[in-house]
């Protein structure tokens, strides 16, 4: 099985570099699966241009360059044996956990949200726990517009020092770039940098096998029947890449523009296509589309072109 992701490397690398040009304070977001690159992969690119990264969890900082200061933004019960990574604060319990540790820690703060984040009471608290207090974090929801996520950002700070830097997302850039200059802000990018133009990305898998197949027969692990003479299309893209089919149950593969229909669900490795007689038929070694969020997907192999 192969899934493979083609990245055209100058349109991909030019949008990179033209998002980090214009964000003062930009911190790159590299957590999970690295938005499909591969998290240690895209650190060692993010590492060209930055000194900072953010990952998901402290389970996430093995295999960063040196270079990078890792920003862990979930987080932790248990106190990293590290020093070097800023971790996040949202409440008591996350303060206390971090007892006897002195490391640097950013505080969320609450929002609409409401996943973790604490009152500004909660930076002397940290403060007072022997944490390094280097900013606090504002985290609002993804829905609404943008003035409401400034607005939220905005009602966060009110109470908080002016010389704390707030680091924020979820928020465009151009809204980014009219927050007020009255203190200094940090904003963390992960889909709007990797993913800004999606020209330069293109997900397939291979055709591992052809069968034709009779009006009527069964096949698969369920046994279903096919509704008409066409052929099953075995693809080496399954659930241990993260393939599923989309969100309205519809195939998530293509074959010269031409959707795949599913003859079931697709298994750990291996998906079974049926393609009536008279449509586009892929051949063994071909490639078809695949239709997939890259942050959720497994890939198998690149091809930076």
């Amino acid at each position: 099985m192969t899934v493979r992701l083609r990245v055209r490397s100058a349109i991909w690398r030019s949008q990179v570099a033209r998002t980090v040009s214009v964000t003062d304070g930009l911190i790159p977001v590299v957590k999970g699966n690295g938005y499909g690159f591969g998290r240690v992969r895209l650190a060692e690119i993010a590492a060209e241009f930055c000194d900072t990264v953010a990952v998901g969890t402290v389970h996430e900082l093995d295999g960063l360059p040196d270079s990078l200061t890792p920003v862990v933004l979930t987080p932790t019960l248990v106190a990293p044996t590290r020093r070097d990574p800023v971790l996040t604060v949202g409440n008591d319990e996350h303060v206390a956990a971090l007892k006897g540790w002195s490391g640097r820690v950013v505080v969320k703060l609450a929002t609409d949200l409401r996943r973790f984040g604490g009152s500004t009471a909660l930076v002397d608290r940290a403060r007072a726990a022997g944490l390094d207090v280097v900013g606090v974090a504002v985290h609002p929801p993804i829905a609404g517009t943008d003035a409401d996520r400034v607005e939220q950002i905005d009602r966060a700070l009110v109470d908080v020092d002016p010389s704390l830097p707030a680091w924020v997302s979820h928020l465009g850039l151009e809204a980014y770039r009219s927050l007020p200059a009255t203190r200094r802000y940090r904003i963390r990018v992960g889909t709007a940098l990797w993913h800004g133009d999606k020209s330069a990305l293109h997900l397939d898998a291979d055709v591992l096998d052809v069968r034709r197949i009779a009006a009527g027969a069964s096949a698969g692990y369920h046994q279903a029947r096919v509704p008409a003479d066409g052929h099953l299309v075995m693809i080496g893209a399954g659930t241990a890449n993260g393939v599923t089919p989309l969100s309205d149950g519809r195939s998530p593969f293509h074959f010269e523009r031409t959707r795949l229909a599913l003859h079931e669900g697709p298994h750990m490795h291996t998906s079974m296509a049926f393609v009536p007689e008279g449509d586009p038929l892929p051949g063994i070694g071909d490639h078809v589309d695949v239709q997939r969020p890259l942050h959720m997907t497994g890939v198998d192999e690149y091809r930076w072109d």
